[in-house]
């Protein structure tokens, strides 16, 4: 297996992050994916066609960036394509992992009772309601076996191909794909947190966003059509 982490040794772990339009978190990010770089880890960002400077900043930090058509499974799985590591972590650019995160993953994974899992997560903010958020958002994960991208999705790669990767979608690509894998398996949770940034709910309002975030969900498990959804949600909540 040949190794993109500049160790020399082979990739255990491929950090898969699409972007669109987050120069302000980018400098943020780039410090963070460094460390874990240094650690051993290949690092792929993917860019939707950003038209701030995301890009500039990623480059200025010295990684290298793919292209791809903008839509998070999109992007996701043309760099899942071009990992090497023989465990995919896809992380969302307004989320931070533990620093034991690699460590974490691969244990959880080495003794073949799980193929795939995630984060409890922590939701950064000031609103007293985030941390009611978050731990609503963990109990819920545990009793459905549904993970959401923020919670940091790890999966082995020979699964992810076999599931066909991230299904071609517009919004809830996330609960697509561990609907798909809880068939083979249930998810590891890890309950060292990750953390991902309230702006979401602070921005558009706490109350606002969950009641939206439950109406989408309800229409999709109800048949509602991905690409509907996710004009419904851009109409509402255009900061993510």
């Amino acid at each position: 297996m040949t190794s993109n982490n500049d160790t020399g040794a082979p990739t255990m772990l491929s950090i898969i992050v699409p972007f669109l339009n987050e120069a302000q978190e980018m400098p943020k990010l780039c410090s963070h994916l460094q460390v874990l770089k240094d650690k051993g880890c290949e690092i792929i960002l993917i860019d939707g066609g950003s038209e701030d400077d995301s890009l500039a900043i990623t480059k200025q930090h010295g990684f290298p960036v793919l292209r791809a058509a903008a839509g998070r499974a999109n992007q996701m799985n043309a760099g899942a394509a071009t990992a090497t590591g023989d465990t995919l972590l896809f992380l969302h650019a307004d989320t931070r992992l533990p620093d034991s995160a690699d460590t974490d993953i691969i244990e959880a994974l080495q003794s073949g009772q799980y193929l795939w899992g995630r984060f409890d997560i922590h939701i950064d903010g000031k609103h007293p309601l985030l941390n009611v958020i978050a731990w609503f958002i963990n109990q819920r994960s545990r009793m459905t076996s549904i993970a959401t991208g923020d919670q940091g999705i790890f999966v082995k790669r020979a699964l992810f191909q076999q599931v066909g990767g991230f299904p071609e979608q517009d919004l809830m690509e996330d609960i697509a794909l561990t609907a798909r894998l809880k068939k083979w398996g249930q998810p590891h949770c890890i309950t060292t947190k990750i953390s991902t940034s309230g702006r979401r709910w602070e921005t558009q309002g706490v109350v606002a966003t969950v009641l939206l975030m439950w109406r989408l969900r309800l229409a999709y498990w109800l048949g509602a059509p991905p690409e509907t959804l996710k004009k419904q949600y851009t109409q509402v909540n255009r900061v993510k």
